[in-house]
């Protein structure tokens, strides 16, 4: 049988214990583009927000939505007060 090792690597007891004496700093590449792009990603969907904002076609969308809302609750509470009615007399 081969003589494996499965212990963990050895570390350096000093640089763990004093982090603030470490002044070479490693940066993963891979992340730090991801980070990147995120970052830039999140920008433009704030800028198109805000332009989709300022669109006078989206405010009058918003409002019929909202209006046809309404008339759809106040058609419902319509119908329910009259089946109370119709179940009273």
């Amino acid at each position: 049988m081969e003589n494996t090792n499965y212990s963990f690597p050895a570390a350096d007891v000093e640089k763990e214990l004093s982090p603030g004496n470490n002044t070479s700093v490693e940066v993963d590449s891979v992340s730090s583009e991801i980070s990147e792009f995120r970052t830039e990603k999140s920008e433009d969907k704030s800028e198109e927000k805000e332009q989709g904002k300022n669109d006078p076609m989206q405010k009058f969308k918003t409002t019929m939505i909202v209006s046809g809302v309404v008339i759809v609750v106040l058609g419902v509470a319509m119908a329910v007060s009259k089946k109370l009615k119709e179940n009273r007399a």
